[in-house]
């Protein structure tokens, strides 16, 4: 198992600072999060809309201070996100991507990939057929495999944005973050646990790869059907996110699909953020009540991603 360290999140830190946005929080409103002390990392405004970016520009860069990139390039199969993310790192590079999507991709996703110059290939209906087809073209052409969650260079990555949240939030106790693959949890938590602040991963009812790991003690291959899939819809968890939930202060929690709807509905209603159903659902298992602050607790949901076609959110009364 490749896991990953608080060391690794700093040297992530110390490899793409200056090239990410740092991420802004915003108060929730009194009562939202019950008794709790309740804030919204903003991440979604990260280069190409989501905390992918962080990841992807650690992964490139560290490549780069080895001086193992190949003339090949970099390829990487995603969901979409992932895909965004890694092309963006590479292309400020000059760095050739080729991006491995279902064909089920959001067309969103598939437009700004083309727009930031990646090779776009689109295979089967889920992303395990994108990720076997992503290896058999490293395989024939050289290129460097990246990936969408499962690499300690992106997992760090993904890990800086707790130290940026603990900085604008001193006193933390709990973090909320999203579920896929479990890249974002792992750093995240891997930071987290060093600090010691709660980490709370949410992932859809039938999308639910490290919560189905968790209860077997292993990592197990799960049914992926949900309104979140396109972002969420890892068949299996990373080794490396079995093991940080694993880890005290950590808390993994199931949320149904409408409770999803409902509460990415309530981010346009109430903020006009229009973000993904995946990021919606860390925001969902506060509003739904699944997970309940302690009077006092001081909560930050990861709002993590808004690569999405925003028209059936229109139908707001504001």
């Amino acid at each position: 198992m490749s896991s990953i360290s608080y060391e690794d999140v700093k040297a992530a830190g110390g490899r793409i600072a200056g090239y990410v946005r740092p991420v802004t929080v915003a108060p929730v409103d009194p009562g939202v999060f019950g008794p709790g002390e309740g804030w919204l990392a903003y991440e979604f405004t990260q280069h190409t809309g989501s905390f992918k970016a962080r990841g992807a520009a650690n992964f490139i860069a560290a490549h780069l201070e080895a001086g193992s990139m190949p003339g090949a390039g970099v390829v990487i199969a995603s969901g979409g996100n992932a895909g965004l993310a890694c092309a963006w790192a590479a292309g400020r590079h000059g760095i050739r991507a080729t991006v491995f999507l279902p064909e089920t991709a959001p067309a969103v996703k598939v437009a700004k990939l083309r727009v930031l110059g990646a090779d776009v290939r689109q295979v089967g209906s889920e992303y395990a057929a994108a990720l076997e087809a992503s290896r058999e073209h490293a395989a024939r052409t050289g290129a460097l495999e990246s990936h969408a969650y499962d690499h300690p260079l992106i997992a760090a990555g993904a890990g800086t944005l707790l130290e940026e949240i603990r900085t604008a939030l001193p006193g933390l106790d709990t973090v909320v973050v999203a579920v896929g693959g479990g890249g974002l949890f792992s750093g995240v938590a891997a930071a987290a646990h060093h600090h010691g602040v709660r980490v709370v991963a949410v992932e859809p009812e039938n999308c639910r790869a490290l919560n189905a790991a968790v209860e077997a003690g292993r990592v197990v291959d799960v049914r992926v059907d949900s309104v979140a899939a396109d972002s969420l819809g890892a068949r299996r968890v990373s080794e490396t996110a079995l093991y940080w939930a694993r880890q005290d202060g950590a808390v993994s929690l199931l949320v149904p699909d409408e409770e999803i709807v409902s509460a990415r509905q309530s981010l346009w209603d109430d903020r006009k953020l229009a973000v993904e159903h995946g990021t919606a659902a860390a925001f969902a298992a506060l509003r739904s009540g699944a997970y309940r602050p302690a009077p006092g607790e001081r909560v930050c949901v990861v709002v993590c991603g808004a690569n999405t076609d925003p028209s059936d959110l229109v139908r707001s009364a504001g």
